[in-house]
Formats: structure tokens, C-alpha cells, sequence
């Protein structure tokens, strides 16, 4: 029963990083933040400049984020599925692996937006 409730702890905490990517990228892409001082949203010096290039950028980067999300949502759940009645050290060793590899396309987010908005804006 413990190892079916940590797998389940792990598979919740596998699901975050995707979730975020697509939940953000769609809001981002719907309903970007208007004002450039809102605290949240893709903020960078560059993005900051103008509010075109601060509108550009939410949705430059909520589509980046739907794009990638999708297929890192699908490698998480596999993965998760295959640990499935493992012992707790495995599960918690691979998802911690796998958490690790999600968080390169989460971050690739920025030099991909700071690429685009270089060659557009300047």
C-alpha cells in the first residue's frame, strides 16, 4: 500500500511541470498580462522595453509552452506508468530523473523568446 501511495505522491508531482507549461501557456496566449509591472508573465529586460514587444513575448512564449507541453505531458505519464509497483526507491530515484529532463524544455522557453525577440525588435 506505501509503495502505491508514493507512486501516486510521484505521479501528482510528475504532472506539475507539464500542467504549468500548458495551464500558463494557454493563459498566456488567451489573456497575457496587460501591464508590463503585473509580476507575473515571461518578464525580461528585452520584453520590457515596449508593449508591443511585451505583448509579443506572452505569446511567443504561452505557444512555446503548449507546443512543448503536450509531448512532455505524454513522456511523463508513460514513464510514470512504467514505475507503476515498483519499490519506493526507484520510483523516487526515476522521478526525480524525469523532473530533471522536464525542466530543460520548461526553461528553453527563454533563450527561444529572447532569439525572436532579438531578430524582431532589436
Amino acid at each position: 500500500m506505501a509503495n502505491f501511495l508514493f507512486w501516486l505522491f510521484t505521479l501528482a508531482a510528475a504532472l506539475l511541470i507539464p500542467a504549468c507549461m500548458l495551464y500558463l501557456g494557454r493563459r498566456f496566449q488567451t489573456r497575457p498580462p496587460r501591464n508590463i509591472n503585473m509580476g507575473y508573465g515571461y518578464r525580461s529586460h528585452r520584453s520590457m522595453q515596449s508593449q508591443e514587444a511585451w505583448d509579443f513575448a506572452q505569446v511567443y512564449s504561452g505557444r512555446f509552452w503548449v507546443r512543448v507541453g503536450r509531448p512532455v505531458l505524454a513522456v511523463s505519464l508513460v514513464w510514470m506508468l512504467l514505475l507503476f509497483d515498483r519499490d519506493i526507491g526507484t520510483v523516487g530515484t526515476s522521478a526525480v530523473v524525469l523532473m530533471g529532463i522536464q525542466m530543460l524544455p520548461f526553461l528553453a522557453v527563454i533563450p527561444a523568446t529572447e532569439r525572436v525577440l532579438r531578430r524582431k525588435f532589436g
